[in-house]
């Protein structure tokens, strides 16, 4: 998100990461119910040894042997936490104070999860998760405005997220371009999403293979169609 005015911070990890700053975007960390869960710049949560080739699927389209997904979950730190003397703070509120309510979403430091960013298409839509506070969950919605290109912040000998390993000629690292669709009706928390998974898993629900809970340091997840509408229709329940 730094291209357009403030750079957003996400929950980040370092030797286990996950992605994310709209940069709120960041990895390994602490998340309540989450399992020390996403870094994104304030958004992130993976680990930089998984390796380069991993994809990490849960269940989408097939397009030939090729699973698509069309929607998407964002993990970032909406409270202040301080990295290398930076502040990774960037929750939706900070999205939405952004130009045009638009921001990149940098600082992934996960292969998986930056593969997960690449597969973005514009106009795609994701839950903006906030994690590594003391109430995770989603609050609200937000879609692609730009797909992938090389993150910024893996040159910046300043960022927290600087890459000495990576090259403007080929760079590792990518982001994307998100703005800032609405609030969800309610807030939706972690652990109301965690006991349909509970009961989804016995009964065969839209949650039972939620990245949430079977990858949960990824900070940039994928989301079938089916989970993504089965958590919009939370929005309309009494939790």
């Amino acid at each position: 998100m730094p291209p357009r005015g403030k750079k957003r911070r996400r929950a980040t990890s370092t030797a286990v990461k996950e992605p994310a700053s709209k940069a709120a975007k960041g990895e390994a960390q602490k998340d309540s119910e989450e399992s020390r869960s996403s870094r994104v710049k304030t958004k992130r949560v993976e680990s930089r040894n998984v390796p380069e080739s991993a994809q990490g699927e849960v269940g989408a389209k097939q397009e030939g042997s090729k699973k698509v997904y069309t929607h998407w979950l964002m993990k970032s730190e909406p409270e202040s936490r301080l990295e290398k003397g930076v502040d990774v703070k960037f929750g939706i509120e900070d999205l939405k104070a952004q130009p045009e309510q638009t921001a990149c979403w940098d600082g992934v430091r996960n292969y998986q999860a930056r593969n997960f960013l690449r597969a973005m298409k514009v106009g795609q839509e994701a839950f903006f998760y906030h994690s590594n506070c003391k109430g995770p969950g989603i609050a609200g919605i937000v879609k692609i405005t730009k797909e992938a290109y090389p993150d910024h912040t893996q040159f910046d000998k300043t960022d927290p997220h600087y890459d000495s390993s990576s090259s403007k000629e080929n760079p590792k690292w990518s982001m994307v371009d998100v703005q800032f669709v609405r609030m969800t009706k309610r807030f939706i928390p972690l652990a109301e999403l965690k006991a349909h998974h509970q009961v989804h898993k016995t009964s065969g629900g839209p949650l039972k293979e939620m990245a949430l809970f079977t990858r949960q340091r990824l900070s940039i997840q994928p989301l079938t169609d089916e989970e993504f509408e089965f958590i919009l229709s939370l929005e309309e329940k009494k939790p």
